[in-house]
């Protein structure tokens, strides 16, 4: 923002500010026209599960509520300790009123399993596939960097995705970068993507789902750098810095937690798409917009996320409701019922 008296600074040619209101608003016609045809007793119920203190998920949360009740969706904060998490999602798993669950981390950090890996990782694998809104489960998780797109063999019902990662790909749908000539699974070909931060509930999947949309992906992280192609990972030269992946990027994706850290805005490409999924902004945007022409960015995906949220919760109560028995075929990876309404 410039100083008082001081002259506004103007965007270069073709730069321009993205809202996620910009992109979700279509979404949430599509959502509320959907919920809108169902009886307010046949309208899906999400759960969420808060087990920390921390005062951003509480404000998430809070969030989340205003926004499902806008939408004509049902939605239920449920504040459990720690240790009683486990039990209380193995109730909701059970309860048929509930369509949907979530939990907000992080719960133990890096606390180790009994089971192994973090504990917070073992709870993402104790949702039920059929209730997993986040899509953050193993199931989803295997289906994701497999590339299998359906829960059933007759390809009728998709898979869900983590919505943050999701939410970009819709603003990058939204904003040209997939072309719609190509078929499906082919239309980032011929695009660059650099990522910034590699973590498990974002840069990871979002790599893999842009590797699998054809896009050569580079995906970096604090002590190492890969490059995502569709079904591989493979290793960068050593001489290889994260200014030489950005210059050649068609889009840049950040996503570094630290109000610290800033991209140097010299090195975005004239007519690049960037992305901050960061709860800071990693770039200044006023110098971004002012010396990159054709530049896009968007500044926060939290609306577009939560849309996403709801559209996952939409699918998972279309695919699964009323299938009392499921059975996950593990050679074909998809998912099965013995009254046949899932298979």
């Amino acid at each position: 923002m410039a100083a008082a008296g001081a002259p506004a600074v103007e965007n270069a040619p073709g730069a321009r500010r993205v809202t996620g209101d910009e992109v979700a608003k279509p979404f949430i016609t599509e959502i509320q026209e959907t919920t809108a045809k169902l009886a307010a007793e046949g309208r899906p119920k999400l759960v969420g599960f808060l087990a920390n203190e921390d005062p951003a998920a509480a404000k998430y949360a809070e969030w989340t509520g205003r926004t499902f009740k806008r939408d004509g969706m049902n939605f239920e904060l449920r504040q459990v300790e720690p240790e009683a998490l486990e039990k209380a999602l193995e109730d909701a798993g059970k309860d048929p009123s509930v369509h949907g669950i979530m939990i907000y981390y992080p719960v133990f950090g890096g606390r180790p399993s009994f089971h192994g890996g973090s504990h917070d990782d073992y709870l993402r694998d104790s949702v039920s596939l059929c209730k997993d809104v986040e899509g953050l489960c193993h199931y989803y998780r295997r289906t994701l960097y497999k590339n299998q797109r359906f829960v059933d063999a007759q390809q009728a019902r998709k898979c869900v995705l983590p919505c943050t990662p999701l939410a970009v790909v819709k603003v990058l749908e939204h904003l040209g970068a997939y072309d719609d000539q190509h078929p499906v699974g082919d239309r980032m070909k011929g695009k660059t993507v650099t990522i910034v931060n590699r973590s498990e509930v974002v840069g990871r999947p979002l790599a893999a789902m842009l590797a699998n949309d054809g896009a050569v992906v580079h995906s970096v992280d604090i002590s190492s750098t890969y490059t995502f192609r569709r079904g591989r990972v493979e290793p960068v030269p050593e001489t290889t810095t994260t200014e030489n992946l950005v210059r050649e990027s068609d889009v840049v994706v950040l996503g570094v937690p630290s109000e610290s850290y800033k991209m140097d805005p010299s090195w975005v490409r004239e007519g690049a798409i960037v992305v901050n999924v960061a709860s800071h902004k990693n770039i200044d945007e006023a110098a971004l917009l002012a010396s990159r022409p054709g530049v896009r960015f968007v500044p926060q995906v939290g609306k577009v996320t939560i849309a996403m949220l709801e559209r996952n919760l939409l699918r998972l109560h279309g695919n699964f409701k009323g299938c009392e028995q499921l059975i996950w075929d593990s050679a074909s990876g998809h998912v099965v019922s013995d009254a046949g309404q899932c298979a």
